[in-house]
């Protein structure tokens, strides 16, 4: 399913905008990384497409639809988009089967049941603690785990905001090779919010650079790579 931003101007408060005429697309069943500093409005723009962020101006389209007065759980259920944000995104208190459980609530019981099994065979970390508190996982457990809940419905679009965040190096590996599973084997069009940039651009097809709420730079992600200036700025690379 493919994300189209046209003009999109979007901020928290009216008259202050964070988002400044984006335009931006995201080809159905692709990987596309936004990277830039800090305070670009990075998060900012996984936040309007789900809805949590009112934009100002503009236009959002998933598989051509127009956003613009979907509430948010419509955007969810309707339009199949599922955002798992950098922080709090799962609960802490509850075990890793009662956070699926939470992420599938509004499936039939039997195929959440069903689905539940899913991707605890997916994903035999999270197997091996499935009555285990989520706050007492790893990072790269507690992210997997996070990731697995937005599964739980069988999104087309994916919205992820830092994966990598705190991660080990090896955690790193296996997360980022999660995202190119989930967009190979499910076909579902991912858009990811990346510090780790020139890892998280390996593994994409199409690579943006978001400096002051614009688009500074957009293109393939191998491009993106290869773009010397991007790499003294934001790659870590001469």
């Amino acid at each position: 399913m493919s994300v189209r931003l046209e003009a999109v101007t979007a901020g928290y408060v009216k008259g202050v905008p964070i988002l400044r005429g984006i335009d931006l697309e995201v080809a159905p069943q692709s990987i596309t990384t936004v990277i830039g500093p800090n305070g670009s409005g990075k998060s900012t723009l996984l936040r309007a497409i789900v809805g949590q962020v009112p934009f100002l101006d503009g236009v959002i389209r998933v598989d051509g639809q127009d956003l613009q007065h979907a509430a948010v759980h419509h955007r969810v259920i309707e339009h199949h988009l599922a955002f798992v944000p950098q922080v709090a995104n799962v609960f802490g208190p509850l075990s890793i089967i009662e956070n699926l459980e939470i992420g599938g609530a509004r499936l039939p019981k039997r195929e959440r049941r069903a689905r539940i099994t899913e991707m605890l065979d997916s994903y035999p970390d999270l197997a091996t603690k499935r009555r285990a508190r989520a706050e007492s996982l790893s990072g790269g457990q507690r992210q997997l785990l996070a990731v697995a809940r937005a599964l739980m419905t069988r999104p087309t679009t994916l919205l992820l905001d830092e994966p990598s965040a705190g991660l080990s190096p090896r955690m790193m590996d296996e997360m980022f090779d999660t995202v190119r599973t989930i967009r190979d084997e499910h076909q579902v069009t991912i858009l990811l919010v990346e510090q780790n940039a020139a890892q998280s651009l390996q593994i994409s097809d199409h690579g943006v650079v978001l400096v002051a709420g614009e688009v500074a730079v957009s293109g393939p992600a191998e491009d993106i790579l290869a773009n010397r200036r991007v790499g003294e700025l934001y790659l870590g690379s001469a």
